[in-house]
């Protein structure tokens, strides 16, 4: 849900008949699909704003424990890629730095002299600096290192070592469960993504909901009389299949990983951006339903619509979307 809307519409009054064939023949032919491959981790198109790809791209890769997506994962999480960002326990900036761990551990990344905790080409070193120094630290310790080490970065190396492993805390399992998940949304795919299972049920409340007018906000709740905006109708689509996102389009992207253009299958969540380089600037999304269609809720004055994915000339990228991706969003205020 966002507040600028595009695209023209050309109606709700399209066959159900040819929706149900484009989605039948099109996710058949995806059961053959193998899952992604093995190899070395880059960033997948668009999942970071671009002023800092380069940045992760390059410090993700500081030692064996990290790599890019990881990174991306973290910095994600921690601030939504915002350099100004302060939270309630004075953490700062684009990696969440505690002031006394920021003079502890931070390193100049740009080489201009200063290490600057609001500065992102300081504090990303930083935090990858920071990572593969606690990496070190509990290098020892049983279990898989990664696991391990973002354990230390929520709880403290100390914690790790004591318990053998990621300490028993539900914040820092919970912390290592989202950042591993949602590591597979920020990697690029090597092969092609595994198809979804949930795709057809979540297909299916759409398909039911053609020609229903658009309400900005709109839930399909009875106070809605059951309208609703874009994101509101893909929110509603995939928790009938049991899987909860977030109410937010730009929120959704990074509910699974992200199949390129020519591999779009039913089910994934297409969506379009003012800025194709910066995720943070999706405004729409839609249910991709085969053959180069969606289903979405275009605007104000609209209706829920059968219509081409290019309608609308942004197109940033899609999503395929898992319960363990959508179950690693952090949840986030509406904008």
């Amino acid at each position: 849900m966002r507040k600028v809307w595009a695209g023209v519409g050309i109606g709700a009054g399209l066959c159900l008949g040819l929706l149900g064939l484009l989605f039948v023949g099109v996710y058949v032919a995806a059961g053959s699909i193998a899952g992604t491959a093995r190899g070395t981790v880059g960033l997948a198109q668009g999942s970071v704003p671009e002023q800092y790809q380069g940045l992760v791209a390059k410090w993700g890769n500081l030692c064996p424990a990290l790599n890019p997506a990881i990174l991306a994962a973290q910095l994600y999480t921690e601030s939504n890629w915002n350099p100004r960002a302060v939270s309630p326990a004075d953490a700062r900036g684009i990696a969440q730095f505690i002031p006394e761990t920021w003079a502890g551990h931070a390193i100049d990344g740009n080489g201009d002299g200063k290490r600057d905790i609001w500065d992102p080409a300081d504090a990303i070193p930083s935090a990858a600096a920071y990572d593969c120094d606690l990496a070190q630290y509990i290098k020892n310790v049983p279990g898989d290192l990664t696991d391990n080490m973002l354990a230390s970065y929520n709880a403290g190396s100390y914690a790790v070592i004591k318990a053998g492993g990621i300490p028993p805390y539900n914040e820092t399992q919970g912390y290592v469960r989202s950042i591993r998940s949602l590591e597979k949304s920020f990697a690029r795919p090597v092969g092609r993504v595994a198809p979804s299972q949930q795709a057809a049920g979540a297909i299916y409340f759409a398909q039911e909901k053609l020609g229903t007018p658009y309400l900005w906000g709109g839930d399909g709740t009875p106070e809605d009389n059951g309208r609703f905006d874009c994101s509101g109708l893909t929110k509603a689509a995939y928790a009938t299949v049991g899987i909860e996102l977030p109410r937010v389009a730009n929120d959704q992207w990074n509910a699974g990983p992200h199949p390129k253009r020519d591999e779009l299958l039913p089910g994934d969540l297409v969506f379009y951006a003012t800025d194709l380089k910066d995720p943070r600037t999706i405004h729409h999304v839609g249910l991709y339903v085969g053959g180069g269609y969606m289903i979405h809720a275009p605007r104000t004055g609209a209706v829920i619509r059968f219509e081409k994915i290019d309608s609308q000339p942004d197109y940033i990228g899609a999503t395929r979307v898992t319960t363990d991706g959508a179950k690693a969003l952090p949840r986030r205020g509406a904008v």
